[in-house]
């Protein structure tokens, strides 16, 4: 199943730099993993930029709880609000009649 995710990060005061440049570092390894196992699909950044850390994930799992985990795998998990949408195929899709989707 595919969900669409929507992450917005707010990372807590006095954080150290340090802590939030190794957070941030291993986001992209473990998005990085993820992809390569096909469950982080795609990543976005809205917009307009609101001034907000925000990214739209595209990202697929067996069902509810695979996805769960798999977010909560993520180093910045913890100052993270995140809304999913969970996805299923509609019979107007391009991508299903052959058309290009991007």
């Amino acid at each position: 199943m595919d969900y669409l995710v929507d992450f917005a990060l707010t990372v807590p005061e006095g954080t150290p730099a340090s802590e939030l440049e190794q957070r941030t570092t291993g986001e992209g390894i473990r998005v990085a993993e993820l992809a390569a196992r096909g469950r982080a699909l795609r990543v976005w950044k809205p917009l307009p930029d609101d001034g907000r850390a925000r990214a739209i994930g595209l990202y697929r799992a067996a069902d509810d709880t695979e996805l769960q985990a798999n977010l909560a795998s993520l180093p910045l998990w913890p100052w993270m609000e995140i809304s999913v949408t969970a996805l299923a195929e509609h019979p107007n899709d391009p991508a299903l009649s052959g058309g290009s989707a991007s």
